[in-house]
């Protein structure tokens, strides 16, 4: 008997007499992972019993069960009959043991089943893929794996959970104070963060200066835009990091350009990629396979996303026109953060202001375009308002609307400065914030324009 027979035949026995192991492994394993006809029909009957009943079946209901088969035909009935009549429970097997052999036996089969489709893709013998789905196939088979824990326990896992209020969570930190205070330091993996800001204010230049402050830490920055062009973006990025207006590009000569590029790839080790998609046509599942391509041709995984922006990608799930701009929204946000959450990392997006909100000074969660539901998902959201007299004076004003890494009524509104020209956010003085709220400490108003502004925003 071969090892793969030996190892499903120990598989099936356990599931029958196991119930501890047949809870562990069922979830993870398939059909088609088993060799012969024979296997496939027993494991089939096993699941199907345990998912009915949420027990192991005893070695009579499955005989029982086989007996009301149509799908047999004499011989593959006495076949069934003579290989379970041969299981017999093993109360000295290591439990353990055969869980790690299952696994193995499942990553096994699932990177084999892989390749025997990828294969029958290539030569064309596939009706419904085409070669690009090759990479995901793959990538799935590739990561099987029996995740087995089944929760927390309160008082049993006491150590673990201390340990947890101790351990330094890894974050992405701002180049900018307040915004670090806010979010204690930064934003952690697996979150959805929203801008909003109604239409020219800020939000793909905060999304902007903050990839480029990532890129400067470092780490793997990808730019994913549904609005402008990559260049666009890039040319952006190369103002803030360059530090260099906008404008004032197109003049340097090709040789002062490339100085400046090597100068700072001496400083940068981290990889910025920007991809562009058309308006309203990509989805979760889109930046997944880019995230798949990215890994496997440039072996580039991203410490952060940006997706540039929210309300201009498509769902994964629903189909815009089907349902009200509530859910369909709502469906992009959870899509978004679940590819977060999926790849350990923060995303970073943004949305519209309402008709309401445009011409609002105090922008609020009523005021986010389209769908409530966005803020229900997002875990830190946080609005950026600006009006004439702020323009003339260069700055911006920050409204936190939703955080879930701090108490959001603590420095609710501040200000940072705002350079256009060079697409650059920086802080702006403590006695420049001119914001008094509740949660904030009074600073000196200065100027009669700022004090106006600072009793209109009050709350």
């Amino acid at each position: 008997m071969s090892d793969a027979v030996f190892t499903e035949k120990i598989i099936l026995e356990n599931l029958l007499y196991n119930y501890d192991f047949s809870k562990k492994v069922i979830p993870f394993l398939k059909k088609e992972y088993f060799h012969s006809k024979i296997d496939k029909i027993i494991f089939d009957e096993i699941s199907q019993f345990y998912q009915k009943y949420t027990s192991s079946p005893s070695k009579d209901a499955i005989l029982i069960q086989m007996n009301k088969r149509k799908d047999l035909n004499e011989t593959e009935y006495k076949e069934c009959i003579r290989y379970i009549e041969l299981f017999k429970q093993n109360e000295e097997q290591n439990i353990q043991w055969v869980v790690d052999e299952s696994e193995k036996f499942c990553k096994d089969k699932a990177i084999y089943n892989a390749i025997m489709e990828s294969i029958q893709i290539i030569d064309g013998k596939s009706n419904d893929k085409t070669e690009g789905s090759i990479p995901s196939i793959l990538s799935d088979a590739l990561s099987v794996c029996f995740d087995t824990h089944i929760g927390h326990d309160y008082m049993e896992d006491s150590d673990d959970r201390y340990e947890f209020y101790h351990r330094v969570e890894k974050k992405i930190a701002f180049d900018l104070s307040f915004m670090n205070e806010v979010t204690r330091g930064g934003t952690p993996a697996k979150t959805l963060n929203v801008v909003m800001a109604g239409t020219g204010v800020g939000k793909s230049m905060f999304l902007c200066h903050h990839a480029a402050n990532c890129l400067a830490q470092n780490l793997n920055v990808l730019y994913i835009t549904c609005e402008m062009a990559e260049e666009r973006i890039a040319e952006r990025i190369d103002a803030n990091l360059l530090d260099i207006k906008m404008e004032d590009l197109k003049l340097l000569t090709k040789e002062t350009y490339d100085s400046k590029i090597e100068n700072l790839r001496k400083t940068v080790m981290g990889k910025l990629i920007i991809k562009e998609y058309p308006t309203a046509t990509a989805n979760a599942n889109h930046f997944r396979a880019l995230l798949e391509e990215l890994k496997l041709k440039k072996r580039f995984t991203p410490d952060i996303i940006f997706v540039d922006y929210l309300n201009i990608c498509a769902s994964s799930r629903l189909k815009q026109g089907n349902v009200g701009s509530y859910f369909y929204v709502k469906a992009i946000a959870e899509e978004l953060r679940g590819l977060a959450v999926e790849n350990n990392i923060p995303l970073f997006t943004a949305t519209q202001t309402n008709r309401t909100g445009f011409s609002n000074s105090d922008v609020s969660l009523e005021d986010t375009s389209e769908s409530f539901g966005l803020p229900q998902t997002a875990d830190f959201m946080f609005a950026l308002i600006s009006t004439e007299e702020l323009e003339d004076l260069k700055q911006i004003l920050v409204k936190q609307l939703k955080n879930r890494y701090n108490d959001a009524a603590v420095n609710k509104k501040f200000i940072l400065n705002l350079d256009r020209s060079k697409m650059k956010f920086s802080d702006s003085e403590t006695k420049h914030q001119n914001i008094v709220d509740s949660g904030q400490r009074d600073f000196d108003h200065g100027s009669k324009i700022v004090q106006s502004l600072t009793e209109e925003w009050v709350f």
